[in-house]
């Protein structure tokens, strides 16, 4: 893919969201961090789900430690694997409070030092919170970054380092959440929504999917309706 498409393939995605953000709730950068952590192997929705039982209750390094894992695996039980989550986050919040004045540091080496912070976490922390031009390379990214042809790598370090050298400088800020949206809602794993893609004549994709003919596509609506119909069970009176 040249620089021309690049610079076009974003140029449309920012027109389309100017302001990208994750989907994950947060007020300071602390609460991001704590979400960001909890999101792993698990979804937006669940992480804020669980965080708004949370934060009411403590969104402080102070105030999280002393919950204590047990404390804290309480109100995140709902996510996968939260007793491994609860024990990082507690490790993590006595390093913020003894070595950082219980502030969220903006250098690459002392996030990835905390517990269950790995380069992707401290990535989105950076590009999130503090506005570095970062790429956390999810699953999403990867894969809608090797689909188009955007930075096929076989590794999400390899991703990380092409989108970086590639992505113009004007939209290298904003990159990472356009990318995960994209790859979140349109081009999605199984099949990629190729006819609602604002990109779709940039992407370079074989495979690509389209809609069915009108007709074609009338004729399938029918039948899944008749079916349905069939199998739906009947409502019953109102006493």
């Amino acid at each position: 893919m040249n620089s021309a498409k690049r610079h076009d393939i974003f140029s449309r995605l920012r027109a389309a969201n100017p302001h990208p953000t994750t989907e994950l709730e947060y007020t300071t950068p602390f609460e991001l961090l704590v979400a960001v952590v909890l999101s792993a192997q698990s979804t937006d929705k669940g992480v804020n789900l669980a965080t708004r039982r949370l934060f009411p209750v403590a969104n402080t390094p102070e105030a999280i430690y002393a919950l204590g894992e047990a404390g804290l695996a309480d109100f995140i039980r709902t996510i996968g694997l939260y007793k491994s989550k609860a024990k990082h986050l507690i490790a993590a919040c006595r390093m913020l409070i003894e070595q950082h004045g219980s502030q969220v540091p903006t250098e690459r080496a002392a996030l990835e030092a905390l517990p269950g912070v790995g380069r992707k976490t401290a990535n989105v922390i950076l590009n999130t919170a503090f506005g570095q031009p970062t790429m956390a390379v999810d699953t999403h990214i990867f894969r809608v970054s090797n689909r188009i042809g955007l930075a096929p790598g076989k590794t999400v370090l390899e991703v990380e380092k092409k989108l970086l050298k590639t992505i113009p400088d004007e939209f290298r800020v904003d990159a990472h959440h356009w990318l995960i949206l994209h790859g979140r809602y349109v081009c999605q794993a199984r099949k990629p929504k190729c006819g609602e893609c604002i990109i779709a004549d940039l992407c370079e994709y074989k495979d690509k999917t389209w809609p069915a003919p009108a007709a074609e596509t009338g004729k399938r609506t029918r039948k899944a309706r008749t079916a349905l119909t069939a199998r739906a069970p009947r409502k019953r009176a109102k006493a």
